[in-house]
């Protein structure tokens, strides 16, 4: 019963407020049409309201509040994210290293020209050296002429060739071939020259 009574007091009281208002003659029509249900955003057009902090129990001052919209764009011309502080460098690119060509393991050397002691002529071997290794020996002079031939041809086979005994034995230290010792003993000190200056 006492809420009614008071609900209609508060009813009544209200009305007679907007009579008032509405029908005072100092009241001009622009004043008569605003809305009075609106609140008025003192701090002008376009700037929100702060939304009132809650009550401090310790008694402090309140602080001011934030926005409530923090979408709000930066102002044209500034940015909003500050530098990290790393500093990224570039390190100057490299000169590819540059590596020579390997070189040819096999390699051809050739001995001195030696004169035979009978005067039968001239015998130059040259040998064919892969890594550490006698591969290959040919003669590159030889006697020739009459008999000079077959003694040339007889040590010529025998030493010359991949099979033959300056591959089997890797020295100069090769039997004599009967016959030609004169043109075995020459092709030897060619041999042993071509050596020393392959290994």
């Amino acid at each position: 019963m006492r809420r009614a009574l008071l609900a209609i007091t508060g009813l009544a009281a209200s009305t007679t407020a907007l009579v008032v208002l509405k029908g005072s003659p100092g009241t001009t029509q622009v004043a008569q049409n605003l809305p009075t249900a609106q609140p008025v955003n003192p701090s002008g057009p376009g700037v929100e309201e702060s939304v009132a902090p809650a009550a401090d129990p310790s008694g402090a001052a309140p602080k001011p509040s934030e926005t409530a919209d923090a979408s709000v764009s930066p102002k044209p011309g500034k940015t909003t994210a500050k530098p990290s502080g790393t500093k990224t460098t570039a390190k100057a690119p490299t000169a590819p290293k540059t590596t020579k060509a390997p070189q040819s393991t096999t390699r051809r050397v050739t001995g001195p020209t030696v004169d035979t002691a009978d005067d039968y002529g001239y015998v130059q071997v040259q040998i064919v050296v892969s890594g550490n290794k006698i591969v290959d020996a040919v003669t590159l002079s030889l006697p020739s002429g009459g008999e000079s031939d077959i003694h040339s041809g007889d040590v010529r086979n025998a030493y010359n060739g991949t099979g033959g005994e300056v591959v089997k034995k890797q020295s100069a230290n090769l039997n004599t071939v009967s016959g030609a010792t004169a043109t075995s003993n020459a092709y030897k000190t060619s041999l042993r020259a071509a050596i020393e200056q392959a290994f």
